[in-house]
């Protein structure tokens, strides 16, 4: 990397964290993620990856979307809070008992099941690769051995995704049983 990309590199590093002080996001940024949100949720850009998270408010019960970044690991899906333990998104989730339904061009009900931190290790490795958005706000090269993973993984919260169908049958308007 040359001199120029590394001033680059280190002016967005200071960008993103002024947009989120103190593990919040400012002004700028809850905008910037309403932006990303409707994006996302829209299915416009690709990979799949990019979702919008849509959990009810434990205060207000009113729906909050946010975006995220799903990480694969051996064929399961993971969201991982990049700015730790204190973001509202996780306490939403867990307050809604890990109900949510993300949204990439179609909505997919979901329950988020939180990972043991002892397992995160390699998710979180994964997300890094994934998520370059998420490499200035987890403390770790994204290319550190296992145990600096391991080191970090109680701040990081991580969920794995399950899809949550509806009932294999369900009634229509007249009364009929569809599948």
């Amino acid at each position: 990397m040359g001199h120029d990309e590394r001033a680059g590199a280190t002016r967005l590093h200071r960008f993103d964290h002024w947009l989120y002080r103190g593990g919040r996001p400012n002004r700028l940024a809850r905008a910037i993620n309403r932006a990303w949100a409707t994006v996302f949720a829209a299915g416009v850009l690709r990979p799949d990856r990019m979702v919008t998270l849509e959990v009810p408010g434990r205060r207000t019960g009113r729906v909050i979307s946010f975006p995220l970044v799903v990480a694969d690991h051996q064929g399961e899906r993971y969201l991982v809070a990049m700015l730790g333990r204190g973001t509202n998104w996780v306490h939403n989730v867990r307050a809604a008992g890990g109900r949510a339904v993300l949204r990439h061009g179609r909505s997919e009900a979901v329950r988020l099941v939180e990972v043991d931190p002892g397992a995160c290790a390699p998710i979180l490795r994964r997300y890094l690769a994934v998520s370059p958005g998420g490499r200035t706000h987890v403390p770790v090269d994204p290319e550190a051995p296992p145990a600096e993973f391991e080191r970090i993984a109680a701040d990081y919260p991580v969920f794995r995704i399950i899809p949550d169908p509806p009932p294999s049958t369900a009634v229509d308007d007249v009364g009929r049983t569809r599948p």
